[in-house]
């Protein structure tokens, strides 16, 4: 299967060298040193102890590459309308479009099927040009429950996890679902295709709009967060705002949510990606994560009091770091 990664970051990467070794013909994009490091070496996996090296085309044109049966679309949701008019250079007749993003992605309303079926998720998709210029009809919903981390240019560290559901956005089940599954469960990943991917966004969101705020104005990893009786408890109220708006859309929460903290809590002393973007100087993920929250909470009619409060500390965290250009790191005394 010929799949190129836009957006080799950790997760990305994780993906690129793992389908590249099961076979795939991949390609990247990429930028930097990141891509300077990959055209170089190749890109280099670390997991479970062992160093795997992985060549493969990088770019950070899309030109350079022919059209696509694969594109899996790893980028930050802020990132994305920048490079939409690039990815009809990978899209060929029946490419597939695997999206990534943590949150509430843009396509969400997209053939959703109800009274909410058609809206623009603004925060995400400020001006309508991801809804609009993206064909719905390639995507496949994905989740990257993984964990990882760019430990140098070209270099990914992974922590842990190998789960990646998908799901139609529309039905239960695909024959393309199937056949995008059965390639990432080649490359040794966990991918079921789900029947209700949106319930699974929801379950993987519920952590994400929680801990990785706290995390990037607290300095604290998921063990810190959920073991500190005030933060756990703050958690917990975000959480239960979140499901109260999650369930008026339709979706359903499949394990509770002390499960749920209890799974963040047993990941150990890991950084979340908000946290390492801070640390790095990097744009905060924040609008996908919290943001589009907040307004599907308005849009649903459900107040978010503390959903809106860790927003609001949090674009202000982010407007200082870029203001500042700023890297914000703990150290030891």
């Amino acid at each position: 299967m010929k799949i190129c990664v836009v957006g080799a970051g950790a997760i990305g990467g994780f993906l690129a060298v793992r389908l590249a070794l099961a076979g795939n013909e991949v390609s990247v994009i990429a930028r930097g040193p990141h891509l300077a490091a990959i055209r170089e070496k190749g890109m280099v996996l670390i997991q479970n102890g062992e160093r795997m090296v992985a060549p493969m085309a990088a770019s950070d044109r899309f030109d350079e590459f022919a059209p696509q049966d694969l594109v899996i679309l790893s980028l930050k949701a802020h990132q994305i309308e920048a490079i939409v008019d690039e990815l009809p250079k990978l899209i060929g007749p029946d490419t597939v479009l695997l999206t990534l993003q943590n949150g509430i992605p843009w396509w969400y309303f997209q053939k959703l099927g109800n009274d909410y079926d058609g809206r623009i998720v603004r925060t995400v998709d400020p001006h309508g040009t991801l809804a609009s210029e993206i064909d719905p009809d390639r995507i496949l919903g994905c989740i990257a429950y993984p964990a990882a981390t760019i430990a140098e240019p070209g270099v990914i560290e992974h922590v842990e996890g190998i789960r990646f559901p998908i799901g139609e956005l529309d039905r239960p089940e695909s024959e393309r679902a199937q056949r995008i599954s059965d390639a990432l469960v080649g490359a040794g990943f966990k991918a079921p295709v789900l029947s209700d991917i949106r319930s699974e966004i929801w379950l993987k969101l519920w952590g994400n709009l929680t801990f990785n705020p706290i995390s990037a104005m607290t300095h604290a990893t998921l063990v810190d967060i959920c073991q500190f009786p005030k933060t756990r408890e703050l958690a917990a109220t975000m959480m239960t705002e979140a499901q109260v708006i999650g369930e008026k859309l339709g979706a359903t929460f499949r394990v509770s949510l002390e499960k749920r903290i209890a799974g963040a809590e047993g990941v150990g002393k890991h950084k979340t990606s908000m946290l390492q973007d801070v640390e790095a100087g990097k744009p905060l993920e924040i609008d996908g994560m919290l943001g589009a929250v907040v307004e599907l909470g308005e849009v649903t009619g459900t107040p978010t009091p503390a959903l809106k409060a860790i927003y609001a500390c949090v674009s202000l965290l982010s407007k200082t770091n870029d203001d500042e250009a700023a890297r914000i790191r703990a150290e030891k005394r």
